[in-house]
């Protein structure tokens, strides 16, 4: 039997319901449906299809593995947290000659809202080679099923200024909204006075986006790093902001229709 069509008040429920509601008051533990790997030198050190993703506030989700999914033989104590009488343990991975130092991690205890973790394992996400989602690899961090990312096609008039210079007007923006983050403002380099600014060496990687270069703009003596940033080459799900740039928007003036945008406070600020 098919599935009922849902409503958009029962899609709302799924974001703002009860997952949100507990995670807001402590750690939040749920099954993933997916497939989730992680590799180092080549050798998969994970290899799971019942992964916990646990949330805790002001913290990204973590993927947690059942310790007969893990490549144990790999692992050896590296040492807990703070003392002998932490309830974290520690783990080196070897493989071959090459040692991940303090990789993972293991609760000896679990607590009440974390007895589900018991006999799992997570790793530092940047310790390990790579990590795959079902066949799709991924960076940064697990990727977090609230988090929603929509890009809008706008006829607004965006500008950007900085110390008074226009570094953009544009009336065919896209409007990035990200859950938890200022609207970002993706514009048509034509319209990106292109040579106020200079490559930058910089890149990131963003899990729900891809991989970003940037953009630095000389200012007298000075220079501001990495003002304005793009994906060459996005995610195949978020294909409406390729090759268009966008800029701080903590550290520029943007003006939406004429009317000052606030400056954000955030960890671009």
């Amino acid at each position: 039997m098919a599935d009922a069509p849902r409503s958009e008040l029962e899609d709302t429920e799924i974001v703002t319901g009860e997952p949100l509601r507990r995670l807001a008051e402590g750690v939040w533990v749920e099954p993933s449906p997916r497939w989730v790997r992680t590799y180092l030198g080549g050798v998969a050190i994970t290899d799971s299809r019942r992964v916990l993703l646990v949330f805790e506030p002001r913290r990204l989700p973590v993927y947690w593995f059942p310790a007969a999914d893990v490549r144990m033989d790999l692992l050896r104590p590296g040492g807990d947290t703070r003392s002998a009488r932490s309830r974290v343990t520690r783990y080196d991975i070897q493989v071959g000659d090459r040692v991940a130092r303090r990789a993972a991690w293991s609760l000896r205890a679990p607590g009440r809202e974390r007895a589900e973790l018991k006999d799992h394992l997570a790793f530092v996400w940047d310790r390990m080679d790579a990590w795959f989602e079902e066949d799709d690899e991924v960076f940064v961090h697990a990727r977090d099923p609230y988090s929603r990312v929509d890009v809008l096609t706008s006829s607004r008039r965006v500008r950007v200024e900085v110390g008074g210079r226009v570094l953009a007007e544009s009336t065919r923006p896209r409007l990035l909204f990200e859950t938890g983050l200022p609207t970002r403002y993706y514009l048509p380099k034509q319209d990106v006075d292109m040579k106020l600014l200079v490559p930058s060496s910089s890149t990131s990687r963003c899990p729900y986006k891809g991989l970003a270069v940037y953009w630095s703009v000389p200012d007298g003596d000075a220079v501001l790093d990495d003002l304005a940033w793009s994906y060459p080459a996005p995610i195949p799900e978020c294909p409406k902001i390729e090759n268009l740039l966008s800029f701080y928007n903590e550290r520029v003036d943007i003006f939406v229709d004429s009317v000052g945008q606030p400056r954000p406070v955030t960890g671009w600020s």
